[in-house]
């Protein structure tokens, strides 16, 4: 995304996700010389984050470890480890772990990042919105 891109129209990073693989392995690369946002979330065993929105960023998830129940749009769906998701801009999203082991997605958000930016819409821990 360069400078002065229209965030809502950002197209869908899985599509870039670039897989090299070599003799010891292989290595995933999400994104390159981009402005982004890296974050590694963890979710506990019985929670979920907010249900909320972003007026200026998209994310990337992907579920590294156990299978996390995730919602985007309509859709809520269970994605399993390895899963990659796109949250557009806008979007209504929420993650939530309802296994018995701690959760971690990697998140890179697209746009402009500033936590200020969630607009809550439902919270189990009676934040503001």
């Amino acid at each position: 995304m360069t400078e002065g891109t229209d965030v809502t129209e950002m197209p869908d990073p899985r599509d870039g996700i670039f897989t090299q693989h070599r003799p010891w392995g292989q290595f995933q690369q999400f994104v390159s010389n981009e402005r982004v946002t890296v974050k590694i979330i963890t979710v506990e065993p019985g929670h979920r984050l907010s249900l909320q929105t972003h007026d200026h960023r998209g994310e990337f998830w992907q579920v590294l470890d156990v299978p996390i129940v995730v919602t985007v749009g309509e859709r809520t769906w269970t994605a399993q480890p390895g899963e990659a998701v796109w949250v557009p801009c806008n979007a209504v999203h929420r993650m939530a772990n309802q296994g018995e082991q701690s959760g971690r997605l990697l998140e890179i958000a697209y746009g402009d990042f500033d936590e200020a930016d969630i607009v809550r819409l439902e919270d189990d821990y009676a934040r503001d919105a």
